[in-house]
């Protein structure tokens, strides 16, 4: 087992711990880059599903996992980001500018959410997000001048620096960049003072505004940063499509976001990613066994949502950790065989007295 002896600050703040993630890293980003030359098309394409839904799912452990704010319409902001760029790129605003300006307009519409929601918290909080996402939907259905309503709206194909990235190889790597750049970019939030604050807030609001933190700010920030990280995500998920409609937007979509938080790990930046594997191979490994399965149920049209709904149970009940938390388990289990102890990872209860009552 490792043991890490800290001298300096500095040293618990640093993104890579020790030179055993760094060359862990290093060889996932080689596998990644040479892997156009290896998989092909289709597994190509599902990585860039991978991907995206990496970075959208990172924009919701911001909101959920770090701060502590649970929503059931982040899929209003991945479409507010889709049509967005779809539309500034039909003005003929390049690429870039495009994807920015749909990021920071979701990130907008994200504060303008979060400060009537500051008023109310847990399952109201997730209620209200969840009318909202109800809105933005039926705003897309209506709004055909910009989204084109119910017939959808198709996507022009990337054009970056003159060149034509299409939906292969060029594209892959435009995802792979871009979803380092977001890594890099959650990881030095949650090591910065407000990284910290989201924390402090998800932990305890009442022990975090007795140190000073301002809460309905840093819950504001928190929507804004979330909802600009799943506009970004919704703007290359456009492209991956080639063509977007509002009911692709809806409550289904939302939920199957927040099923990858919770999968995956809430509250751990590898959960993000974890979770995005599972909902991109979780359709196929159900389109493969329903082959095995009888017709009465493996022709069943809800054997999808069964599934991720038994799922989803089965985490909350007996791995509230999520994937990552289980993996956690299993790598110390390995390492402190066989003087491993049952209860190392017993849950405590660390909240204040007058917030359990409530």
């Amino acid at each position: 087992m490792r043991f890490i002896f800290k001298t300096h600050y500095d040293q618990d703040i640093r993104l890579v711990k020790h030179s055993g993630q760094t060359f862990w890293y290093s060889l996932l980003m080689v596998v990644m880059l040479v892997a156009p030359w290896v998989v092909g098309d289709y597994w190509l394409t599902q990585l860039s599903f991978i991907l995206i839904y990496s970075i959208a799912g990172l924009g919701l452990m911001v909101l959920a996992g770090f701060t502590g704010l649970a929503s059931l319409g982040h899929a209003a902001f991945l479409g507010v980001g889709a049509y967005t760029h779809v539309f500034l790129l039909s003005l003929g605003w390049p690429f870039l500018l495009a994807m920015s300006t749909a990021a920071a307009l979701s990130a907008s519409v994200g504060v303008i959410v979060g400060l009537p929601a500051m008023r109310v918290k847990g399952i109201y909080l997730a209620i209200a997000t969840q009318a909202f996402g109800f809105i933005v939907e039926e705003v897309f259905a209506r709004w055909e001048h910009v989204t084109g309503g119910n017939a959808g709206k198709s996507v022009p194909g990337v054009v970056l620096f003159g060149f034509e990235l299409g939906s292969g190889e060029g594209f892959y790597y435009l995802c792979l960049v871009l979803c380092v750049l977001v890594t890099l970019g959650v990881l030095n939030l949650l090591r910065s003072g407000t990284g910290r604050a989201f924390i402090a807030i998800r932990d305890s609001e009442i022990s975090a505004q007795s140190m000073g933190i301002p809460i309905a700010q840093y819950k504001t920030l928190a929507f804004a940063i979330s909802a600009a990280l799943t506009g970004l995500a919704g703007a290359l998920y456009a492209h991956k499509l080639r063509f977007i409609s509002p009911d692709q937007f809806g409550a289904l979509q939302s939920i199957e976001l927040l099923l990858l938080v919770v999968v995956g790990g809430l509250g751990s930046v590898h959960g993000a990613f974890l979770g995005a594997i599972f909902l991109i191979a979780m359709p196929q490994l159900i389109a493969v066994s329903k082959d095995f399965l009888p017709p009465a149920i493996g022709q069943a049209s809800g054997l999808q949502g069964l599934i991720y709904g038994a799922v989803l149970v089965g985490i909350v009940l007996f791995e509230p950790m999520g994937m990552y938390g289980r993996w956690l388990k299993m790598r110390t289990y390995l390492q402190l065989f066989p003087f491993y102890r049952r209860g190392m990872f017993k849950r405590q209860k660390a909240f204040t007295k007058s917030e359990r009552l409530r």
